[in-house]
């Protein structure tokens, strides 16, 4: 692991970076080190927000189930940028904060539902490498979910990895950004085997 930023952060400028700043700076009160980090390609950033940002017109699958997916995604390869922006996001929006709190450990908390538990499965064993998917699991959440929703978040966790890995490489760390929830995000805990 790093100790810092591996890339130094880009001055943004330009018409588009301007926009982006203003953007970033009404969304989270400040513009974050990725997005400065990765402005020193911004053919690269536009690209991976467009695409980021294209996820927002996706709605055949529940809202929650995918933010639960994302942050379990981001525990497990250990993005604190992530969990932390992930977490700021849940309290602004419709997420249970006592639920999102409790995802890096979410196996031994009594939080979550049997299908937020599979969910949460499936986006920790898509996202090991090899991908560690098992047939009764992706049964299941078929079953549960219909293929409409199911295309959606198996798409939703592949782009949820792009991020969240290329945080970890690059050296991004937690901004603060959850500072302002009252609950703290619970410790990782090991990750078991998918079932």
């Amino acid at each position: 692991m790093t100790s810092g930023l591996r890339i130094p952060k880009a001055e943004i400028s330009g018409a588009y970076g301007d926009q982006v700043k203003d953007f970033s700076r009404a969304m989270f009160g400040e513009v974050p080190e990725s997005v400065e980090v990765m402005w020193h390609n911004p053919d690269v950033f536009k690209g991976i927000f467009g695409l980021l940002r294209s996820t927002d017109e996706w709605s055949g699958c529940d809202a929650n189930l995918k933010s639960l997916a994302d942050m379990a995604v981001s525990a497990l390869v250990g993005c604190s940028f992530c969990m932390d922006l992930g977490y700021f996001m849940a309290h602004n929006g419709e997420l249970d904060e006592a639920k999102v709190r409790e995802v890096p450990r979410w196996r031994q908390s009594d939080a979550f539902t049997p299908l937020e538990r599979d969910v949460m499965g499936y986006a920790e064993a898509m996202s090991q490498t090899p991908p560690a998917v098992t047939d009764a699991l992706f049964a299941r959440l078929l079953d549960a979910l219909g293929p409409v929703a199911m295309v959606e978040l198996t798409a939703w966790i592949a782009v949820s990895n792009l991020p969240s890995r290329m945080n970890v490489a690059m050296g991004i760390k937690s901004q603060g950004f959850s500072e302002v929830c009252e609950l703290p995000l619970a410790e990782p805990s090991n990750v078991a085997s998918p079932t």
